[in-house]
């Protein structure tokens, strides 16, 4: 190699060090940009419907956007911060039940197994405490309420890292052609058109998932609350919003949403904690098979594994908050890897391999 290509390689190596370093920006920076988009297709539907010019439309938006934010807040906040304090309130009692539960199913497997209460499955029963936490159990509870005192000090740079994220969208919403443009001046003249093209496609396709994502969350909150009520569950309003607030987070949101109304239940009676996990089960087939698919209109078709493997590696990478952008950074990647690695690159080649 001469030493061009050497100094072109360290200049790589060097600028994905840079982006490496600052993930957290960049991540907070996607977090603006998806906000950004989500005004936008709001922008877009206002001024079909209305034909009114863009600020216009702009102002309607967020002036709307304002509006709901209030009323919901005052109508839904109230109900359910007591609700979710009364839940969390249960959730202790509930493990009591549930270990109480499983050590008399030890016992009883064990007494039919080995006509005794002291068979071979006695040392399971010595995991699960009998009388009252243990020293270790306090110790971590100590460790987690240091753990909890460190993330309040830590309250006013989230609080930073928030308005940053909102002034920026509000920004990128207000004049997203100029900030495209700019973008596009960073690649080389003779792919900006094409790049202009992508950069579209993965617009559009952030819009389909937002709008997806907002109607599946609220049937989901729908379908759970009328399960849950009909069922005779407690706390109703606390756990249809937690489970259409958690079903933006596929796979993992939708699991963490059942713990809580199963421990509500399973304070009254353990069939009627089987009966939620039934009632949940039959909710999210609903939103994978039905809802979803009926909305997307098959437009954005984004596989379970690949779903699963882009959460697991985000978090991995950029933690909590890669968690919650994983499916629309998976949305982009998978534009972006069909039309320029598949499309720009792969398919010419591949005719050029072909060709005499």
């Amino acid at each position: 190699m001469k030493f061009g290509q050497w100094l072109g390689l360290a200049a790589i190596i060097a600028a994905i060090a840079l982006f490496w370093s600052l993930r957290g920006i960049l991540l907070q920076l996607f977090a603006a940009v998806v906000l950004a988009m989500a005004i936008c297709t709001l922008v877009g539907a206002v001024r079909r419907r209305t034909g009114c010019s863009r600020p216009l439309a702009l102002i309607t938006s967020l002036g709307g956007l304002a509006l709901v934010v209030v009323v919901g807040g005052a109508v839904l906040i109230p109900p359910f911060a007591e609700q979710f304090a009364e839940l969390l309130a249960k959730l202790p009692d509930a493990a009591d039940v549930l270990i109480g539960l499983v050590r008399r199913t030890l016992g009883n497997l064990s007494r039919v197994l080995y006509g005794r209460d002291d068979g071979s499955l006695q040392w399971l029963q010595q995991f699960w405490p009998t009388n009252g936490p243990s020293p270790d159990l306090l110790g971590g509870l100590g460790g987690g309420a240091l753990r909890l005192v460190g993330l309040a000090s830590n309250l006013g740079s989230g609080t930073l890292q928030l308005v940053f994220v909102l002034a920026v969208s509000l920004m990128l919403a207000a004049q997203p052609t100029a900030y495209r443009d700019v973008l596009l001046l960073l690649a080389p003249s003779f792919y900006r058109r094409r790049l202009r093209q992508v950069l579209d496609l993965c617009g559009a396709a952030l819009s389909d998932w937002m709008v997806g994502v907002v109607i599946s969350s609220i049937c989901v909150a729908l379908l759970a609350g009328i399960g849950l009520s009909l069922l005779g569950v407690k706390l109703v309003v606390a756990n249809a919003l937690l489970a259409g607030l958690l079903n933006v987070i596929p796979n993992v949101g939708p699991t963490l949403s059942t713990i809580f109304p199963m421990s509500v239940a399973l304070l009254e009676a353990p069939w009627k904690a089987l009966a939620v996990l039934g009632l949940y089960v039959v909710v999210q087939n609903l939103e994978s098979y039905v809802i979803t698919p009926s909305v997307m209109h098959a437009k954005l078709r984004l596989l379970p594994g690949l779903t699963l493997t882009a959460q697991f590696l985000f978090t991995v990478l950029f933690g909590p908050l890669g968690l919650l952008l994983a499916l629309p950074m998976a949305v982009c990647v998978q534009v972006i890897v069909r039309e320029v690695l598949i499309h720009d690159i792969l398919d010419p080649w591949k005719r050029q391999r072909l060709s005499p």
